[in-house]
């Protein structure tokens, strides 16, 4: 789709779109697996679903759902797990400095959106220079409302002091472009997470989709 206005701010999807922490997350779930005696599963199983947090990973692990009596115990467990490690190895996609240093080139302002709590999201971005220049970071639990609702979009726009609708979303989950759209964003799929070729991102109706970090600055310099 073509766009009839200017972007003024780039906002961001953490997990899956700027850094990757699938091996982490993955790592803390396989953790409680082999605590408790079983087998432990390959990372290759964990990553499809490293978008979905604890539900994702304890899904693989345990087979369990939301709704399980169980999950709650679990699901803080894995926190604990995941908090303990969380910065051993995840890292920025490849070509994501490099957009980054772009955007701050061009004086384009950009920030976070991401579901995943403040306990997990200040300490890693606080943690990885790639954020020095973030304007904005907002958080799951920053407002009352986690993405599809497109609150936390609305807030970060407010700390940007921008409108809406002169900002790009960039996130590799439905989710993602559904917030974005809600909030009268312009909207991008990444399909380089960890959806991938198992979604159909087509379907999302985004604004563009790319297939690397770096191809967002084409998208950003057409007419």
């Amino acid at each position: 789709m073509g766009r009839t206005k200017e972007i003024r701010a780039v906002l961001f999807d953490l997990d899956g779109t700027l850094v990757d922490s699938a091996p982490e997350l993955g790592a803390a779930a396989d953790k409680m697996r082999t605590d408790r005696g079983l087998p432990s599963l390959p990372q290759d199983l964990y990553r499809p679903m490293a978008g979905a947090g604890a539900r994702g990973m304890l899904g693989v692990a345990f087979g369990v759902v939301p709704d399980a009596p169980e999950f709650v115990a679990l699901r803080d467990e894995f926190f604990v797990n995941y908090e303990n490690r969380m910065l051993l190895n995840t890292h920025a996609f490849d070509g994501v400095a490099e957009l980054i240093h772009a955007l701050d080139e061009k004086g384009l302002p950009w920030g976070v959106v991401t579901n995943k709590s403040m306990r997990f999201t200040d300490p890693l971005t606080q943690a990885l220079p790639l954020f020095a220049t973030a304007r904005a970071v907002v958080s799951g639990d920053t407002t009352p409302f986690a993405k599809p609702h497109p609150e936390p979009l609305y807030e970060a726009a407010r700390r940007l002091c921008v409108s809406p609708t002169d900002c790009v979303y960039v996130g590799d989950d439905e989710r993602d472009i559904i917030a974005g759209r809600a909030a009268g964003m312009y909207t991008v799929a990444a399909t380089y997470g960890y959806l991938g070729a198992q979604a159909d991102a087509a379907r999302w109706q985004a604004d563009a989709s790319i297939s690397s970090p770096l191809e967002l600055l084409q998208w950003l310099n057409e007419a």
